[in-house]
C-alpha cells in the first residue's frame, strides 16, 4: 500500500468538498484521509479519477457497499489533485472467498460499461505487465525478480474464449469489511479483462501474500476456463513484480509459492 502523502489535504481542498472544519485523520497506512464523513485521496491521474468517481456514483451492486463520490462545491470530481468520497467504515480482512464473491457481483454490474479510453494510454508498470501477461506486448522483465518464472509458465498460455469487460483488477486488500455489514469498495482500478481473470487475481494474491489455503483454487474452479484465468492472473503478478522498482528477490517468494499451487491446474 502506498505511503502517506507528506501532508494532509490542504484547507482549500477540504473546503471545496465541504469539510473545511474537519481535522484530517489518516486511514490506515494511507493514502486516504478522513475528514468527518468525507474521505479524501490523491488523484494522480485526473481523467481516470473522474471516471472512477462517475462510475462509482452510478453503480448499484447487491450486497456491496460503495463509497459514493462527492462533487466539489463547483461540481468537479477532482480538486487540486484530490478526489473525495463518502467515508465507509471497515478494513481489509482475510475473507478471500467473500472478496471473490463480491468481485463477481460487482462485475455483473459493470458488464455493459464502455472501455475507458485511458486504459489504452496507460504506460505504468501495471499496464505493461497486463499487456505482457496477455501476449499483447512484451516487456523487459527482470529474470531474477520473476522474469524467469514468467518465461517458464508462459508456454502454457492458450487463447481463451472468456469475454473481456471493465473489471476492477486489484481487489485484494481493497475490499473493506465491518462485522456483518456487506463488503465495501471505495475505489476502482479499471482493466478491460474477463471477470474470471479478476477473480483469479484475488486468488493468486491471497495465495502469495494472504496466507490463503490452496483449497481456494478448487472452490472457484466452476468458473469458465478457470485454468487459463489463473495462469493469466499469475503471469500478470509475476510481470508486475519483475518490472516494479521496489521488488526484491525476497518478495518473490510468495509468488513462487502461489505458482506451485496454480501450476497444478494447467
Amino acid at each position: 500500500m502506498s505511503a502517506l502523502p507528506q501532508s494532509a489535504p490542504p484547507e482549500h481542498v477540504r473546503a471545496a468538498f465541504g469539510a473545511r472544519e474537519a481535522v484530517p485523520e489518516p486511514v490506515g497506512r494511507g493514502p486516504v484521509w478522513r475528514c468527518a464523513d468525507v474521505a479524501l485521496r490523491p488523484a494522480h491521474q485526473p481523467a481516470e479519477a473522474a471516471w472512477v468517481a462517475q462510475t462509482l456514483g452510478e453503480l448499484d451492486v447487491p450486497d456491496l457497499r460503495i463509497g459514493r463520490p462527492v462533487r466539489s462545491s463547483d461540481g468537479r470530481w477532482v480538486v487540486g489533485g484530490w478526489v473525495a468520497f463518502r467515508f465507509l467504515p471497515g478494513k481489509p480482512e482475510p475473507r478471500y472467498d467473500e472478496v471473490i464473491a463480491a468481485s463477481l457481483r460487482l462485475h455483473k454490474a459493470t458488464a455493459d460499461l464502455d472501455r475507458p479510453r485511458f486504459i489504452a494510454k496507460r504506460m505504468d508498470v501495471f499496464a505493461m505487465a497486463d499487456r505482457a501477461a496477455w501476449g499483447e506486448k512484451p516487456a523487459p522483465l527482470e529474470p531474477g525478480l520473476g522474469g524467469t518464472l514468467f518465461a517458464d509458465l508462459v508456454t502454457a498460455r492458450r487463447p481463451t474464449t472468456l469475454t473481456p469487460q471493465v473489471v476492477h483488477g486489484d481487489l485484494f486488500g481493497n475490499v473493506l469489511f465491518a462485522g456483518d455489514a456487506p463488503p465495501a469498495i471505495v475505489d476502482f482500478t479499471a482493466f478491460h479483462r474477463p471477470p474470471e481473470w479478476a477473480a483469479a487475481v484475488v486468488v493468486v494474491d491471497a495465495l502469495a501474500w494472504g496466507g490463503a489455503d490452496e483449497g481456494i483454487l478448487h472452490r472457484w474452479s466452476h468458473l469458465p476456463d478457470w485454468p487459463q484465468a489463473l495462469l493469466h492472473a499469475l503471469l500478470f503478478r509475476l510481470a508486475v513484480h519483475a518490472l516494479h522498482p521496489h521488488s526484491t528477490p525476497e518478495s518473490l517468494h510468495g509468488l513462487t509459492r502461489a505458482a506451485t499451487h496454480v501450476s497444478d491446474f494447467f
